[in-house]
């Protein structure tokens, strides 16, 4: 890809961003939301394989229809009480259908088909963008639309995303996949919370933001498209390694790295909310999700694997990336609890 459409690329995928976070009017954050979806489309398909150019196209058909109704909600809301303001969206079908869409673009169960193939389909980098960086939009919607939006939905998609997030990620051998139903888990765990408080909502977004980029600049550091490339990411740095099973188990959420504090903070505030049939099987649900983040961490650093390799280097060429934005994430995603104390007082 050469540099022009690179640079015409970035812009529009942080000029739509920037348009749907910082807009009141609804035909302005739909046109973001466009703008979003028409720039990482040329990004997916880039490698012109098929693989690639079916992912575009599942890509465009699924947000596409999430704009579609987006918009069809708006319009409904409109017709009947006269306004575009996003935060007065008061119709009970737009709300509904509002709640759906968003569901759609941010890729929750039972609407979330299309992310695992999607993200297959990419290279690394591309899956990257649109597990972190894509969801920064809706997000921005479902932060300024939450008061009317439907909390049994929420609630509904959020158990399910976190079940079925879990239990798909234990039948996958392809990293992008594990990442893409790792995704689904977290996001159902933001929705949970959601309805209730949107301030450890934001927290758990950050905290996922920044511990998936951690995951994902490893992974493409590592050259890692499966489980078993992992096996052999000892060659390329075993620093690099260790840091791996430090980010994996900090997606996990074990204390006291930082991927321990929104799920704490979230199961404390629907315990308040006497939630508790729902807490049990969000907690359930992370045991799930652990048992493959620690799969990929047992095969990553704490084995060593059979081969037939006589040299200390991987055959494939080692990869020049600067590891400085690594380092900086690493420092967020693993210390960023032990350090709350500090912030909050």
């Amino acid at each position: 890809m050469s540099p022009t459409i690179l640079i015409i690329i970035i812009s529009s995928l942080t000029t739509g961003t920037i348009i749907t976070m910082t807009s009141h009017h609804w035909l302005l954050a739909w046109m973001g939301l466009e703008l979003n979806t028409l720039a990482i489309i040329p990004t997916i398909s880039t490698k012109h394989h098929p693989r690639s150019t079916e992912a575009a196209m599942k890509y465009f058909l699924t947000q596409a229809a999430a704009s579609a109704m987006i918009l069809f909600s708006s319009t409904t809301n409109a017709w009947t009480t006269g306004t575009w303001d996003i935060t007065q969206i008061t119709n009970t079908p737009s709300n509904i259908i509002l709640t759906i869409a968003l569901m759609m673009k941010l890729g929750l169960v039972p609407l979330h088909f299309w992310l695992p193939e999607v993200l297959q389909g990419s290279t690394l980098l591309t899956a990257m963008i649109i597990a972190t960086w894509q969801k920064l939009a809706p997000m921005a919607l479902i932060y300024m639309t939450i008061n009317n939006l439907s909390p049994t939905i929420l609630l509904l998609m959020a158990l399910m995303s976190a079940m079925v997030g879990g239990w798909s990620g234990m039948n996958q051998t392809q990293t992008r996949k594990i990442m893409a139903y790792s995704s689904i888990a977290h996001l159902g765990w933001m929705m949970a919370v959601a309805s209730m408080t949107t301030n450890i909502m934001t927290m758990a977004l950050l905290a996922y933001l920044t511990m998936t980029s951690t995951m994902f600049y490893s992974l493409i550091l590592l050259k890692s498209k499966t489980i078993q490339d992992t096996t052999t990411a000892w060659t390329t740095s075993p620093m690099l390694t260790t840091i791996t099973m430090f980010i994996l188990l900090s997606l996990g959420g074990l204390p006291p790295l930082t991927g321990f504090l929104p799920k704490w903070l979230i199961l404390e505030e629907l315990i308040s909310q006497n939630l508790i049939p729902l807490t049990t099987f969000m907690v359930l649900s992370s045991l799930l999700s652990l048992f493959f983040y620690l799969r990929l961490t047992y095969s990553t650093t704490l084995t060593l694997s059979p081969n037939n390799t006589k040299t200390t280097h991987k055959w494939r060429f080692k990869p020049m990336m600067n590891t400085l934005p690594l380092i900086f994430l690493t420092s967020i995603s693993l210390f960023f609890m032990p350090i709350l104390p500090t912030i909050t007082t």
